[in-house]
């Protein structure tokens, strides 16, 4: 991070940025972000190697083939239907980079995978004008580019294909790319994505991983990211309630299927929790996706799933709903109580923490004096973004005096204390009827 930022303990910091600590109350342009941003890092048959790359919802709707290698119905494409129930955009990354791209005399397959080996050239002569020659590329029989040219130079890379231009165009009925595949998985890639993925902002991340050790290298990045980069953002994993933090869920149910690994409710999971509102919960939500669900759990067990930190669906009627809108924290301190398991606290605490750190870094960093006046300044920014914040019912009994901006230890140093009591959805009810 080009930036400082993280929790801190005293005002040591070297780095300039935004350290913000979020604790518990004892007990006895500043605008909100949108939310709405996952990212995950896949195993796909087709796609760009070795970097992140963006996909919005419109995009994956209407452009699958072309970026995914598979139409939008697919099912290969499932689990990414599941996320973007809820997700407005994927920061995705393909994880087999080493895959080897198909080929044949015409042309290369643009990306490794076997996907490649679907991909199929036909060239035929223009029936106005035997000199040109009609050349179609058509992926899993579907037609992707047509061009009419008198020679290869005239040939223009699509989506799919690079041509050969040494190949002497001729009649061809179909030319079929071979040799494509997808390369292998270690966990190397694992960590070239999370390199990859500090550069850029986003809600959730999700990891459709079934080892520990590649679960835990996850869980370590995000409590490193959060704790010591101040990136707020929380991670979904399948069973690894072990994490014990609120920047960690895990899905206890098992998904059910033929072909299935068992993780993949991560994708619902996931762009759930990056769209859902930062006024809101997932609590009793209805799954809505694909997938199968093993669910059958007793009383007893939901109970002791609330109990370790687990996120799961239930069967209510002939619905399948989010029990407890929770994370892995079960360990409490009297700076982070319980207040923290619950994910709308830590939507809001994550909307504050990367609200004000873009505000400050982007219009006081450097650029605004560490005098009253500039103090006040912050102070009227923060105010106003916690009203906003109040104003949806995200935060309530707000009030100005809350907020309290100060010099730091050093010239250069500001320090805030910030007071916000976090409005959580309804969950139990309690009701005592007299009846006369």
């Amino acid at each position: 991070m080009a930036l400082g930022g993280g929790t801190f303990i005293v005002q040591n910091k070297e780095l300039p940025g935004a350290y913000i600590n979020f604790v518990s109350a004892a007990q006895a342009n500043a605008a909100l972000s949108d939310r709405g941003v996952a990212t995950m890092p896949l195993t796909l048959d087709w796609g760009p190697d070795g970097r992140i790359f963006e996909v919005t919802n419109g995009d994956f709707q209407k452009n699958s083939l072309e970026i995914f290698g598979y139409d939008y119905t697919h099912e290969k494409l499932k689990g990414l239907r599941d996320l973007f129930l809820n997700a407005n955009t994927l920061y995705a990354y393909k994880l087999n980079s080493s895959g080897t791209k198909a080929t044949s005399e015409i042309a290369e397959a643009l990306y490794g995978g076997v996907r490649g080996n679907d991909i199929n050239i036909s060239v035929s002569k223009n029936a106005d004008n035997d000199a040109l020659f009609d050349v179609v590329t058509k992926v899993g029989g579907t037609i992707v580019d047509e061009q009419t040219v008198t020679d290869m130079s005239g040939l223009k890379d699509n989506g799919f294909v690079k041509w050969k231009n040494e190949y002497e165009l001729a009649e061809s009925p179909g030319i079929n790319l071979a040799g494509g595949d997808n390369g292998s998985v270690t966990g190397t890639e694992y960590q070239k994505y999370l390199d990859a993925a500090e550069a850029y902002s986003f809600n959730t991340m999700g990891a459709v991983v079934t080892d520990d050790s590649t679960k835990g290298l996850f869980a370590a990045y995000v409590k490193r990211l959060r704790d010591e980069c101040g990136v707020k953002f929380q991670l979904v994993l399948y069973d690894y309630k072990k994490a014990d933090y609120m920047g960690v869920i895990s899905v206890k149910n098992k998904a059910a299927g033929e072909g299935v690994q068992g993780a993949e409710l991560v994708y619902w999971v996931t762009g759930a929790s990056a769209g859902c509102a930062v006024n809101k919960s997932l609590q009793n939500t209805v799954y809505n996706g694909e997938y199968g669900i093993e669910k059958d759990y007793t009383q007893t067990e939901l109970k002791k799933a609330i109990t370790d930190g687990e996120f799961v669906f239930h069967r209510v009627g002939s619905d399948i709903r989010v029990l407890e809108d929770i994370n892995t924290m079960t360990t409490v301190t009297p700076e982070q109580g319980d207040v923290f398991k619950d994910n709308q606290t830590v939507r809001v605490i994550d909307q504050i923490g990367n609200d004000i750190a873009v505000l400050f870094n982007t219009k006081y960093l450097g650029i605004m004096p560490n005098d009253n006046p500039g103090r006040v300044s912050l102070w009227a920014d923060i105010v106003a973004h916690h009203r906003q914040l109040e104003s949806i019912r995200a935060i309530e009994n707000f009030s100005d005096t809350d907020v309290i901006v100060e010099q730091g230890d050093t010239k250069k140093a500001v320090v805030v204390k910030d007071y916000v009591t976090v409005v959580n959805a309804m969950s139990k009810l309690y009701m005592t009827v007299t009846v006369a």
